[in-house]
């Protein structure tokens, strides 16, 4: 009887082994690819996405992947349309680059601060540009955070007034042809590099300066390579939480549910810590030796104007979508 009892015992246990490792085994991976550093409020705000889907118990298990571990920067959508990767935080100008008529938003001085930014993308033109990279590109944004306000950063300090102040200046830019031109917008000449490799390329002078938003520039620790931030506020950028289409489509209702309000969750997280930082961050830096420089961006936006009125890449933007956008309150 006792061995009888045993028996079933030990038959229970097997089977409660397997039906665990069963409901292992039925979680689905998602996988989220980020440039940031993992310091970066955006990187951080992963570890939150992660939770928030853990927390919720759908059958999804997040993981997170900064500093582009997984995929190289640039190469995410690529993945994303090919089924070899979930999710990333993708950018407009990864988005032009197959919907030339929407890179409108990657133009200099286009949004005047965060709060024109976030009604452009929470208001009507933001869903017509959801609805146009999900029909064309196979990629649903399921929300939108800030990635900062970008600066031009140099390795040797020198006095800006005007673009033609940075003339020769070689300045690290993400590749892609829309960030060329912003490059020139700003007077530099544009050195097309990954992320993870600008702090060596600031650090052996292979590069004279970076542009970046200054809480990626403290988060990355390039205070300890260059000397002065000049406050170009050139761009107003804003980052895309976005999922490939098929691997979406794939979830059942709850899931896509844990997983959107998962992602709101994670890019509120992400706004809130870069708008606090980036309120403190010119006196942190100052601390930190760097010089801090504010200017009139009279000659830049001047120079932008120029600059896009003369490029092809401006040919295909929609001149009412642009007025839309501009007229944005």
């Amino acid at each position: 009887m006792v061995g009888k009892s045993l028996g079933i015992l030990a038959m229970g246990l097997v089977a409660g082994f397997v039906s665990l490792n069963q409901a292992a085994a039925a979680d689905i991976a998602l996988r989220i690819s980020c440039a940031a550093p993992p310091s970066d409020f955006l990187a951080r705000s992963l570890e939150t996405f992660k939770a928030s889907i853990a927390s919720a118990k759908v059958g999804v298990v997040a993981e997170a992947y900064p500093a582009s571990s997984l995929f190289r920067q640039g190469t995410e959508v690529p993945a994303l349309q090919r089924g070899n990767l979930e999710m990333s935080t993708m950018t407009t100008f990864e988005v032009a680059q197959q919907l030339p008529e929407w890179g409108l938003f990657n133009r200099a001085y286009i949004f005047r601060d965060y709060t024109h930014m976030r009604h452009v993308f929470d208001g009507p033109i933001g869903a017509e540009y959801r609805k146009a990279v999900s029909d064309k590109m196979g990629i649903e944004i399921l929300a939108t955070a800030y990635l900062g306000t970008r600066q031009v950063n140099l390795r040797q300090k020198r006095d800006v007034k005007t673009p033609a102040d940075l003339a020769g200046v070689k300045m690290r830019m993400p590749a892609g042809p829309e960030w060329l031109v912003l490059g020139r917008t700003l007077g530099v000449s544009p050195v097309p590099l990954g992320m993870p490799e600008v702090y060596l390329a600031l650090k052996t002078g292979t590069i004279d300066g970076q542009e970046n938003p200054l809480s990626i520039l403290n988060a990355a620790k390039l205070y300890e390579v260059t000397q002065q931030v000049v406050l170009t506020s050139h761009l107003v950028q804003p980052v895309f939480f976005a999922i490939a289409k098929p691997f979406w489509d794939k979830l059942s209702p709850e899931q896509k549910k844990a997983v959107s309000e998962a992602a709101v969750t994670a890019a509120r997280e992400n706004d809130e810590g870069r708008l606090k930082d980036e309120a403190e961050i010119v006196n942190a830096l100052k601390a930190k030796g760097l010089s801090v420089d504010a200017i009139d961006l009279a000659p830049f936006r001047t120079l932008a104007d120029k600059s896009y009125a003369g490029s092809d890449l401006a040919k295909d933007w929609n001149a009412g979508l642009l007025k839309r956008v501009v007229e944005t309150q």
